[in-house]
């Protein structure tokens, strides 16, 4: 198992900090030394919304319980239907280990992608004072370039910074990254797919990050927790949305999923938990009992209660169970288990559950793995399917590894993403408890529609209407540049690869048009992005090392996280088959690298270039110009016949 990022203050006190090794500086991802994994898989009256986002310790009060602010939010229920707004969650799980979401701040707006986070209890971008900021994926927000922006003055409620006149935060994770930086208040707009119109918000500018969060390549979080600073309870606290938010995180195939902020209809076949906000201000569960292939785990339901009960966290990637529950729940799952074999795990660093053999089709898992069941008070039952416990073993085809691990010596019980993988999921604040749905996360909108909720509004261009506006922001950010990025993706140039071949260096040469093609085949890619880098041989003659680069197509410049994901796949899961006459051979070190920049001599070539096509384009059009011209001024000459000219005749001189 890679290192963890657990994206919540509440793991602080779960789960000690794994050692994390810094990622090469080129590459954006080299498997042999993976950055660290986050999951973030797999919330009266007429102006109220809520919005969809399909799928991106300070001193201020964050508690919920109080009985001003819950009569506050009672008081805004209206039996008037709420109308959706929605946004897309994106998934970076490849790249990155995590999901991420798009918000833009500022007038003009200025745009971020934002990890989601229901552990934590601020959103923060990097700030453009920012003494100590990696480098991310989109400029750092520049309060100067909007004319709407607002520091936060340091008041009663807040911790000050040293000449106290601003509010400041500071956010420390487990895997021992820190977030830090002062408080403003901006307009947040949730983009044109969004019925919800701009609304004014506090969040944190950071001058100060460190750890994995100076690493990333997403530029900050978007925290969903309970807190007056999350921007669920801001946009509950402004009575623009309900008291609830949703998310759904894509399958072990399938990513990206989606995000809903306010109320929506839930459907009839919804499993229900009591959540209690009293506990702490983490979304916890009632979870009573456990079940492997119908059969109750020999557990008191006490062990899912201990400390801080059992916490849902998208911030956290794997599911941690207390000792007891842990051992038996493995020797549950092993005991079911017939035709595999169990193996090393990819990492050596950790002590990985693996088995091999069952195949690469996740949708027939549930042949060779049992099924789980969650029981919850009251008796209800989620059933989770073998993805939302399996993760797959990066250097094995057909090979999965327990996604539950033990929580140390700590009794809490805490569900990552992987848990709630293919299920919405409803956060229902208002009423204090979270609804489990299991679905296919990929046409979410569909299912809501057909199950009751409501339907979100069409996909267009056209700006919004002047319902959807406000006076003094500016026009959303256009929906569909060119040559569109999905939020939250990275710009993919190349992927690498080495390939180990049982042939020497003459053979190589000889066969290397046939092997970029067979290549390109297994990869389902065109031979002319196939490109052969470097080989060499290892001491045995017989032996080579060959270097391959698969690049976008010529007519684009990056290909999408999609097709990267595709291709990186069967190269790491042993799905480039060769003909016998090539040996034995291996694939390995994987890297992906961004676009190549233009040098300088490129660029000034493509100037020249432009600028001589352009000057001939003039020329031609100012010859054409003159010739017609000519044209014209011939045809407009007035002249006689020649029979209608009278010469007079003259006589002859004599010789």
């Amino acid at each position: 198992m890679s290192p963890l990022i657990v994206l919540s203050i509440y793991a602080l006190f779960l789960y000690p900090p794994a050692p994390s090794s810094a990622p090469a500086p080129a590459p954006l991802y080299v498997n042999d030394h993976p950055s660290p994994i986050i999951l973030r898989p797999p919330h009266a009256g007429s102006n109220r919304h809520t919005m969809f986002l399909p799928l991106f310790p300070s001193h201020l009060n964050s508690s919920r319980i109080s009985g001003d602010a819950k009569s506050r939010r009672h008081l805004q229920n209206s039996d008037t239907p709420l109308p959706n707004a929605r946004m897309d969650l994106h998934d970076d799980l490849l790249l990155n280990g995590y999901y991420t979401t798009r918000l833009w701040i500022g007038s003009p707006p200025q745009r971020f992608a934002l990890i989601v986070d229901t552990g934590s209890t601020v959103t923060y971008v990097p700030c453009s004072t920012c003494e100590q900021c990696g480098k991310h994926q989109d400029p750092k927000f520049d309060p100067e370039l909007s004319s709407t922006y607002k520091p936060v003055k340091c008041n009663i409620d807040c911790s000050c910074d040293n000449n106290r006149e601003q509010c400041i935060y500071e956010r420390q994770y487990a895997e021992m990254s820190s977030s830090s930086g002062v408080l403003g208040e901006d307009i947040v707009s949730f983009g044109n797919r969004s019925a919800l119109p701009p609304q004014r918000a506090v969040f944190g500018c950071e001058n100060r990050e460190t750890g994995d969060l100076y690493s990333q390549h997403a530029d900050g979080i978007m925290g969903l927790g309970r807190g007056d600073l999350s921007i669920v309870d801001q946009l509950v606290d402004g009575g623009v949305i309900s008291d609830s938010f949703s998310l759904c995180y894509g399958g072990m195939d399938v990513g990206g999923g989606a995000m809903v902020l306010g109320g929506i209809s839930s459907p009839v076949d919804m499993v229900y938990s009591h959540s209690d906000p009293g506990r702490s201000q983490y979304y916890n569960v009632d979870l009573k009992e456990l079940h492997v292939a119908g059969k109750r785990l020999p557990l008191n339901p006490s062990v899912f209660d201990g400390k801080h009960g059992t916490i849902l966290d998208s911030g956290t990637t794997y599911a941690y169970l207390p000792e007891a529950a842990f051992v038996a729940f493995k020797l549950a799952i092993m005991k079911e288990l017939h035709g595999v074999q169990q193996i090393k795990g990819p990492d050596p660093s950790y002590n990985d559950i693996c088995f091999s053999g069952a195949g690469s089709d996740v949708s027939q898992l549930s042949k060779t793995f049992p099924s789980v069941e969650m029981v919850f008070g009251k008796g209800q039952k989620l059933l989770l399917s073998p993805e939302n416990y399996l993760f797959r073993h990066s250097r094995v085809r057909g090979a999965y590894c327990l996604g539950v691990f033990q929580n140390g010596k700590d009794p809490t019980t805490l569900l990552g993403g992987i848990v709630v993988r293919n299920t919405f999921v409803m956060y229902d604040r208002e009423h204090e408890k979270i609804g489990f749905w299991k679905t296919n996360c990929s046409d979410i909108w569909e299912r809501l529609h057909v199950s009751g909720g409501p339907q979100p509004p069409p996909q267009t261009s056209s700006p919004p209407d002047e319902s959807n506006s406000t006076a003094d922001v500016s026009p959303f950010p256009p929906m569909t540049p060119p040559q569109y990025i999905p939020p939250g993706e990275t710009e993919i140039g190349s992927i690498t690869f080495h390939m180990s071949l049982s042939l020497n260096d003459t053979n190589v040469t000889s066969q290397i048009t046939e092997l970029s093609q067979l290549i390109a085949q297994e990869l389902h890619v065109n031979s002319s992005q196939v490109h052969l880098l470097n080989f060499t041989s290892e001491g045995n003659d017989n032996d080579s090392v060959t270097e391959w680069s698969i690049t976008p197509p010529e007519s684009v410049e990056f290909m999408s996280n999609a097709t990267a994901s595709n291709i990186i796949s069967r190269i790491a899961e042993g799905g480039v088959h060769l003909p016998e006459s090539y040996g034995k051979y291996q694939l390995s070190n994987w890297n992906i690298y961004p676009p190549a920049k233009r040098s300088s001599r490129q660029k000034y070539y493509l100037v020249a270039v432009v600028v001589s096509v352009l000057a001939l384009a003039v020329g031609l059009s100012g010859a054409g110009t003159w010739w017609l011209w000519r044209r014209r001024q011939q045809s407009n000459l007035q002249y006689k016949p020649v029979d209608s000219m009278v010469v007079p005749e003259q006589e002859l001189q004599p010789l």
